[in-house]
């Protein structure tokens, strides 16, 4: 891999570094401490470098090509933001985690978080803060959204225009390695959203640097990455080592890949696998583990095969089925993507296989869509019933707890943290957080402001929700989709923590649901009753769930089943499994846990 960026060494010197293949000039302006400027040499596959010895940490500089000033497309760190100069940085830090280990990926619990919104701080700092909470919830990982820097101090992240920056209105670099040493001193590991299928809008100056884009393909957030075109190869180069980055300075322990489907590439070696691979080796070198889980909608198997049968070999598919299979239940909802979901059948599938649509016809799509995902392992996929799309890109915002009864919450919870594949929380959904999460953003442009209000309208249409969209630019909207953390010790909320927390340790100890093996399961559903019987060397778990408003009669398993788990334990009625000798009555949306060992 080639140097990307500005680089501050051991010997204090700082090498700069900078594609630009159809610059005649380029030139180093330094604007702090004070100004100066260098010309800069230009050597092999169009590359500009200079080495400095009195340009250390706190430099603040620009680019001159052909004499206009631009920040470093690979900057480090922009204190003033998208529009201003970039810093030279110090890589060094005092890591403290020389014996940390990430655990096997069937083992995790993700918590995906924004650090905007996580805490009233709105910083990694305020991050940190939380973190015995979510240890003490049974968390084992967290998932960042992305952290590269945008514009202004509101966003998701994934206008993001400077993919090496760590947002300054977050703590920049120096706060996000404090968070991960943080993370890793508390036994969480830290998985990082990147965004490698577009860049944003605003500050975004790559087009006077060079064909970083390319007009073959469009992606609905703007133009596509150039991965397979003309002098595509730096361009990956660009984006390889954007991941190197994060494992090495920031000891990241993994990367969730936004939109792998808008990645457009028709190499004979996409770069989607060259990463893979990429990844493998500096594992191998280094005796460490990096995961690469990936989001696609086009329920693709190659995400997760390795490359030998034609894949990727990536970690794990950031599964969408599961989610759109019980919100659709539990909602009624049918518009949108949902029109492929709703009934018992989806969700058993789901339960049993992975995807819902496996290549045959989808009502939304219009045609046959994907591929079976019965031979794919648990482990591999991951499930959820709220993320940040789910709920954001909602009309108002709403979280499932908003949508559903309480008994529909814990059920919907209980089913996702006992399946079989690898579960993620969104932030606030242990305790059934209401505040819902919204888009927002924090654009200078005028223009752009209002072009992003009528686009988020335009989305909202195939769902056919009714009023008014908040305004993403008002920063009421930003503020009302921070988490009350006041609410979780009490009341039902109280309730709700209990039970993520005894599902997760009971996942985490039972030796049959520890596995996230799919393959030793039986499905069945009778009338409104779901039962899921899994095995795994001895021991057998039988989950039997009511999935209606009514209270339905069940056999009784007998006396040598043990109830585990009962979601009616954290009921405000403190309902229990009533037992008629041969027969136990299920309330509404509860759900039973029974073990037996041979």
């Amino acid at each position: 891999m080639q140097q990307v960026g500005t680089e501050y060494r051991a010997d204090e010197t700082t090498h700069f570094r900078v594609w630009a293949p159809f610059a005649k000039k380029v030139r180093l302006k330094i604007v702090h401490p004070e100004e100066k400027t260098y010309e800069m040499k230009e050597e092999e596959n169009s590359y500009w470098w200079l080495e400095l010895k009195d340009a250390g940490p706190g430099t603040r500089y620009f680019y001159l090509l052909d004499g206009e000033a631009f920040p470093d497309p690979a900057s480090r760190f922009q204190p003033k933001g998208v529009h201003g100069p970039s810093e030279v940085v110090n890589p060094d830090f005092n890591w403290e985690d020389e014996h940390w280990r990430v655990p096997a990926l069937k083992n995790f619990i993700l918590y995906e978080l924004h650090t905007g919104t996580f805490s009233q701080e709105g910083t990694f700092g305020g991050v940190i803060q939380h973190l015995k909470h979510l240890k003490e919830t049974g968390v084992n990982a967290i998932s960042l959204m992305p952290v590269a820097q945008f514009p202004g101090e509101r966003n998701w992240g994934y206008d993001g225009v400077y993919p090496y920056a760590v947002q300054n209105s977050y703590g920049g670099p120096t706060g996000l390695k404090k968070l991960v040493n943080a993370c890793h001193r508390e036994g969480l590991a830290v998985i990082l959203d990147v965004v490698y299928n577009h860049l944003g809008p605003e500050g975004n100056y790559f087009d006077n640097y060079g064909p970083y884009f390319t007009s073959k393909y469009k992606t609905p957030w703007g133009r596509a990455i150039n991965f397979d075109d003309h002098y595509s190869d730096t361009v990956r180069n660009y984006f390889l080592s954007n991941a190197l980055y994060w494992f090495k300075e920031f000891h990241i322990d993994g990367l969730r890949l936004d939109a792998v489907h808008a990645i457009f590439d028709n190499s004979a070696y996409p770069f989607l696998r060259e990463l893979a691979d990429l990844t493998a080796s500096y594992d191998k070198k280094n005796n460490s583990k990096h995961y690469l889980i990936s989001e696609s909608a086009l329920n693709d198997t190659k995400v997760v095969k390795p490359a030998a049968e034609g894949g990727w070999g990536h970690d794990a598919h950031w599964m969408d089925d599961f989610h759109h299979a019980v919100h659709a239940l539990l909602t009624g909802e049918s518009t949108g993507y949902y029109e492929d979901y709703g009934g018992i059948s989806q969700l058993l599938k789901v339960l049993s296989e992975g995807y819902r649509l496996s290549g045959g016809y989808s009502k939304h799509k219009k045609r046959r869509y994907g591929l079976s995902s019965r031979e794919v392992p648990g482990e591999k996929l991951v499930i959820f019933i709220q993320n940040h799309d789910e709920t954001g890109n909602r009309l108002k915002g709403n979280r499932l707890s908003d949508l559903v009864s309480f008994e529909q919450y814990k059920w919907a919870a209980s089913l996702m943290l006992l399946a079989p594949y690898v579960p993620m929380l969104f932030m606030g959904e242990e305790y059934g957080e209401e505040n819902p999460f919204m888009y927002f953003i924090d654009h200078s442009d005028k223009a752009l402001i209002e072009a992003v209000r009528r686009g988020r309208r335009r989305e909202f249409r195939a769902f056919k929700w009714k009023g008014r969209a908040p305004d993403p630019y008002d920063p009421e909207t930003f503020i009302r989709s921070k988490p009350d953390w006041d609410k979780k010790d009490n009341g039902q909320y109280k309730l709700i923590h209990q039970l993520y927390k005894d599902a997760i340790r009971l996942r985490k100890e039972n030796p049959v649901l520890n596995q996230a093996n799919k393959f030793k399961q039986k499905i069945s559903a009778k009338g409104n009753i779901l039962e899921i019987e899994r095995w795994n060397k001895g021991h057998t778990l039988r989950i039997i769930t009511n999935f209606s408003d009514q209270a339905k009669d069940i056999a009784n398993p007998g006396d040598h089943w043990k109830i585990l788990f009962n979601t009616a334990y954290y009921g405000l009625q403190k309902t229990k499994a009533e037992s008629r000798s041969k027969e136990i009555n299920l309330q509404p949306y509860q759900l039973l846990v029974f073990g037996k060992e041979k």
